[in-house]
């Protein structure tokens, strides 16, 4: 019989947030080591999960007592004299993220990183888990479910398979022939049929793409909460988090399934189309890469796309959404700081680990990804008069390296010069390996030009012309500050007017020219005073009263939209409706 690790999760108490674990491992060598990940695939900080890994015993097929000795933050080394071995332990969780675990009364959910112990020796080999909880409850998995415990066919399949229990009645649809489930936790959605029927549309879209689906069946886990929003890939299923409130406006839900698209998309790049710098993956330390930009910036290209070519968003609201990426970019004075290619090796300290600074050291490849994703796009579109694009790409790799053995660092470049008929080096030498600003010329090509203009309000996210005529249309005054909250500075932008007076991050505001404001009202006045100004801000720094003078600045242009050409010629037109499916005459 084949040799198999097995693990028994117990819930059966729920109101302490502890999985009790028992981990069997066959007998081999005289020394088991015994290692728990430092990190989950998709989520790229070491987060040093043993942390809540606690009361470790280990006992031999007889059940006597071993010895079992921490060996460092990770290990546990058990005197195994070759036998078997079963190790139990506890494990809390009490953090509701896609990448963690949580216990309460009412679920449990549990990544595999977060829980299972393993040994390099056993890695390769079956892993079978069994569930115990309460009454009521079941177990929800990508794994196939065999006499009764659930099967991964290694521990990397295993980690790569969320669990989530508790008393649920899944939705369930097919899209391309294959079976879906959704299990929603933290509230009931109104309108199950809509979500499923929208769901539906964005797997066959992608499925399209791809020619046919990669896995048998996928499972989305959808948790609803009062704050937060993300989601995690897996090998077929997703988690994801997302307010409830927003499934019930247009643009909430609409927000919602582009993280849908986004995470269903993985499924083909990063979890099977992946760097080859994660084949295999080291669950020890950072596995470093370049090319995250290529997997999470072109799939936040696509999550929008997607959601347009799956009939649910318009052609308009597609254009107007792109405008807001411009506008984050075009806001983060990081952009200038770092490149791209750097932005995806240093993920594991700079984007999972923000701070006041970071938006003036640091681009996210995620926001910087996305927009490099559209040029390519429209430049592999130009290249070839439209008859490639960015879908191509996507294909190609698929086709070459669709299995898990790793797309080199040079590849992705590789393949889109391939696909363009010529170098396309000077290409990547600007948008992913130098902080110069992005060429947005490649937007005549399909009829569109880049504008920009100052932001109305905080809450302006650009991708739309000014919404009015602002008197003579006069400049206005910037200060250069991101709030916080009511009364605080969250962060001080880089060449801003606040950072050469001398304003800093958690300065306490009190007053503006001796009257008391918040910081939604400071921004506000400071605009509507002139360049040159000079502000009075007093606030308090670590319990002293300060005043600090701010001389005005004149606030960026930096909320961008897509504009319309005034004189279209016909290849623009065509170009257009090549890239969008929408005819130019129709594009509101």
């Amino acid at each position: 019989m084949p040799e198999v690790v097995h693990y028994r999760v117990s819930m059966l108490r729920p109101h302490t947030h502890l999985f009790e674990v028992r981990a069997t491992f066959p007998p081999g060598p005289d020394t088991l080591e015994a290692v728990l990940p430092v990190w989950t695939p998709g989520s790229y900080m070491v987060r040093e999960f043993s942390r809540h890994l606690q009361d470790v015993r280990a006992t031999n097929p007889d059940g006597e007592a071993l010895a079992v000795r921490r060996t460092d933050k990770r290990t546990w080394r058990v005197d195994a004299r070759g036998r078997a071995v079963t190790l139990s332990y506890r494990v809390y969780a009490h953090e509701l993220s896609v990448r963690t675990s949580h216990l309460d009364g009412g679920h449990g959910y549990f990544n595999g990183a977060n829980l299972f112990l393993y040994t390099e020796a056993t890695r390769g080999l079956a892993h079978h888990v069994t569930v115990e909880a309460p009454a009521g409850w079941k177990a929800f998995t990508a794994l196939d479910s065999r006499d009764g415990a659930f099967v991964a066919d290694s521990y990397d399949a295993l980690v790569d398979s969320p669990f989530e229990v508790g008393p649920h009645t899944p939705l369930t649809f097919v899209a391309a022939g294959v079976p879906h489930e959704v299990v929603v936790w933290g509230d009931a959605v109104q309108d199950p049929a809509r979500l499923c029927a929208d769901l539906q549309r964005i797997c066959e879209t992608q499925a399209r793409l791809f020619g046919g689906l990669p896995m048998k069946r996928y499972l989305f886990l959808l948790y609803l909460t009062d704050k937060g929003r993300g989601g995690l890939e897996h090998q077929a299923s997703t988690a994801l988090l997302f307010p409830r409130v927003g499934l019930h406006n247009p643009r909430g839900w609409e927000d919602f399934l582009t993280l849908v698209a986004h995470e269903y998309f993985h499924l083909w790049n990063i979890k099977r189309v992946k760097p080859r710098a994660f084949v295999p993956m080291d669950y020890a330390q950072e596995n470093y890469t370049s090319l995250l930009w290529a997997f999470e910036g072109v799939t936040s290209y696509y999550d929008n796309r997607m959601v347009l070519r799956a009939g649910l968003m318009s052609a308009s609201r597609y254009l107007i959404r792109l405008g807001e990426t411009l506008s984050a970019l075009q806001a983060t004075p990081g952009r200038k700081t770092q490149t791209l290619a750097e932005s995806s090796f240093l993920c594991w300290v700079k984007h999972y680990r923000p701070d006041e600074h970071s938006p003036n050291s640091a681009i996210s490849y995620y926001l910087k990804g996305e927009v490099v994703a559209v040029l390519l796009d429209l430049e592999l579109r130009r290249a070839t008069d439209d008859a490639r694009g960015l879908d191509d790409l996507m294909r190609l790799l698929w086709e070459r390296h669709g299995d898990g053995s790793g797309v080199p660092e040079e590849g992705v470049e590789a393949a889109a010069s391939e696909l363009a008929g010529k170098d396309l080096s000077a290409f990547f030498d600007r948008a992913v390996r130098s902080t110069e600003e992005l060429d947005f010329s490649v937007f005549a090509h399909v009829g569109l030009e880049v504008r920009s203009r100052p932001r109305e309000s905080a809450s302006d996210r650009g991708g739309t012309p000014p919404p009015r005529a602002r008197g003579e249309g006069r400049p206005r005054g910037w200060l250069g500050i991101t709030p916080k909250g009511g009364a605080t500075f969250a962060s001080v932008l880089e060449g801003s007017p606040a950072q050469e007076a001398g304003v800093y991050v958690d300065d306490e505001l009190v007053a503006l020219d001796g009257w008391r404001v918040d910081t939604a009202a400071l921004l506000s006045r400071c605009e509507d005073k002139a360049p040159g100004d000079t502000v009075r801000l007093t606030v308090f720094r670590r319990d002293k009263l300060v005043e600090v003078p701010v001389v005005l600045g004149q606030k960026p242009a930096d909320a961008v939209w897509l504009a319309r050409v005034d004189k279209p010629t016909d290849a623009q037109k065509a170009a257009l409706q090549a890239w969008l499916g929408t005819a130019w005459d129709e594009l509101g």
